[in-house]
């Protein structure tokens, strides 16, 4: 093809760039095959291995000593006040040790990755050592410290299941809440916001009150949830050190051929750790969806 000369030179340059432009690729249709077998097979396997033992435990709740079926068992918590007061006990513990390792991680969390992230390795290996170390032995351990401990410390350490148990269910929720509160920090610009807030006046306490904890609330509430749902399940220091909180007294129903009663609470427990996850997966779901408003 031949290019006029009374076009000028750029009106050249425009026929050229033209004739040596590719054309833009055509975009191919995905087709959306079905699923594979295995695929299905692997689902559908899963939920039998789950589902199947929960519905024949919420069947086995629901038999009466009549041989009927009813609800009579999961109104054993509201009536029955030995059952009661060790729920009520269990749920302090839980608030009290989230709120705690919450305090206690957070700000070390901040600080590791700000002042000293050479040291982030050696925190991950500290925070694992409650998950080497078996629950078992370190309820034995405390058994024997117990034996042999001062009067005093009897009288102010383990005279109630709030100040015996609690020291020990943080440094057991702490492998869970340091990883869970790190992932949502790695997650921001935690340097920038922290120096921006700093600039402004702003204090440490202010800082990670204001600034930072909005930023990984998420995080901070899965955080507390693994608490709340380790701290509603242990029972080997509880049995041990001889408290009454609510999952010895489950083991306790069962021993006093009360099963069905004990199975039903175990129901309710379990019912309970899944709405607080659910809860945690929606407030997830609203705050990415609410930063992806303001985005636009």
């Amino acid at each position: 093809m031949t290019v006029s000369g009374s076009m000028g030179p750029f009106g050249q340059a425009e026929l050229i760039g033209e004739m040596m432009e590719e054309p833009p690729p055509q975009s191919v249709p995905r087709r959306r095959g079905r699923p594979r077998i295995w695929r299905v097979t692997i689902f559908v396997l899963a939920a039998i291995f789950f589902f199947v033992p929960l519905a024949a435990a919420f069947k086995y709740s629901l038999q009466q000593d009549n041989g009927g079926y009813g609800f009579a068992n999961y109104g054993t918590i509201i009536h029955n006040k030995d059952v009661r007061a060790p729920l009520v006990t269990s749920l302090e513990i839980a608030a009290i040790s989230g709120a705690i390792v919450i305090l206690l991680m957070l700000p070390t969390v901040v600080w590791v990755r700000l002042k000293k992230p050479r040291a982030t390795t050696f925190m991950e290996v500290v925070t694992l050592l409650p998950i080497v170390i078996p629950p078992v032995v370190m309820a034995a351990g405390l058994e024997q410290f117990e034996l042999n401990a001062p009067q005093w410390v009897i009288q102010h350490g383990f005279d109630s299941p709030l100040s015996g148990l609690i020291p020990f269910y943080v440094v057991l929720a702490m492998p869970f809440t340091y990883r869970a509160i790190d992932t949502g920090v790695r997650a921001i610009d935690l340097h920038t916001l922290v120096d921006a807030s700093r600039n402004l006046g702003a204090s440490w306490a202010s800082t990670l009150a204001r600034v930072v904890l909005p930023n990984v609330q998420t995080a901070v509430l899965g955080a507390m949830f693994l608490t709340v749902a380790l701290c509603l399940g242990e029972v080997v220091i509880a049995t041990l050190l001889l408290y009454q909180t609510f999952p010895v007294e489950l083991i306790v129903l069962n021993h006093q051929q009360q099963a069905g009663a004990s199975v039903a609470l175990s129901m309710l427990t379990l019912a309970f750790t899944f709405l607080l996850l659910f809860t945690l997966s929606f407030l997830a779901q609203r705050r990415r969806g609410s930063r992806a408003t303001r985005l636009l």
